[in-house]
């Protein structure tokens, strides 16, 4: 297990202070705010803890509310909505400074077998094939006004091996693309046989690419390059059938419309063998900044 992701654990790894209420803290992310998908993981973690281990996190759907303050702690309270025979309910509010910042309900149900039928796995090439980040990503470094850009990106990825299948948006800026989007992810090192803890990490994982689609059909380079400002509005995820986040998984990424300073990303993520594992729906602010 790498160094990076040995940390990403500690940070999910949240402090309980009380029966239902659960405390964690933040590190250094692109931005100057809490990385969406730190705090959206840390909910699940903080919710999943409430609920007994033969009940999985089939969906989530949450709202950000306030940007996070990374050098503060986030205080997480549960409310045990429901628990019913097969399905359980839960809230969870994350408060900074006396104020909520977060808001997730997650669902939760024991394994049952049903009906099974999924969308097919588009084409993608083998992630082997494809560079890593910190082989490409000091190729486009005359693209970021920070000359420290790309050692922050790398930091704030150093967990994950993520590879574009095809050119991110930093890299094609002014040249408007099909709004479509491919990555490959997986952590960088194994990680314990924990289905929650699997789950956690698709969701960290989840916030970091799903706008890009927007930023493409404008010819947007991204929030590294300033070219836009915006942030996560809301975030939805069904987990459809069990999966590793230590193995690789297919992060295919579309946006269907964008208005009103708002787009639109929707997503599939597929395990390496063509299982449709995940469906993520998110929608973020997007401007372009004023002159």
């Amino acid at each position: 297990m790498s160094a990076a992701l040995d940390s990403l654990l500690d940070l999910l790894d949240l402090e309980r202070i009380e029966q239902d209420i659960f405390r964690g803290t933040s590190r250094s992310a692109v931005v100057p705010r809490v990385f969406g998908g730190q705090v959206a993981a840390q909910a699940l973690v903080a919710a999943g803890r409430t609920v007994p281990d033969d009940r999985g996190a089939h969906s989530l759907h949450a709202y950000f509310l306030r940007p996070g303050d990374p050098g503060a702690p986030i205080v997480y309270t549960v409310d045990r909505i429901r628990d019913g025979r097969s399905f359980t309910t839960r809230r969870v509010v994350a408060v900074q400074h006396g104020k909520p910042v977060f808001h997730l309900s997650a669902s939760f149900q024991v394994h049952e077998e049903g009906m099974d039928h999924q969308a097919g796995m588009p084409a993608a090439p083998d992630p082997e094939t494809l560079p890593t980040a910190a082989e490409m990503l000091p190729r486009y470094a005359d693209r970021f006004s920070d000359p420290r850009m790309v050692d922050r990106l790398l930091e704030a990825r150093a967990a994950v091996d993520l590879r574009y299948v095809d050119a991110p948006p930093f890299a094609t800026a002014g040249e408007p693309r099909e709004p479509r989007s491919q990555v490959w992810f997986r952590t960088h090192g194994k990680l314990a046989d924990d289905p929650l803890l699997h789950v956690c990490l698709a969701t960290y994982v989840s916030d970091m690419t799903l706008l890009d689609s927007v930023l493409l059909a404008h010819g947007r380079g991204g929030w590294a390059t300033g070219d836009v400002v915006g942030a996560s509005l809301d975030h939805a995820m069904w987990f459809h059938r069990p999966f590793r986040a230590d193995e690789w998984l297919l992060y295919d990424q579309q946006s269907p419309s964008a208005s009103g300073g708002r787009g639109l990303g929707q997503a599939r993520i597929y395990t390496a063998d063509g299982k449709l594992a995940v469906t993520v729906i998110q929608e973020g602010l997007v401007r372009v900044p004023r002159d």
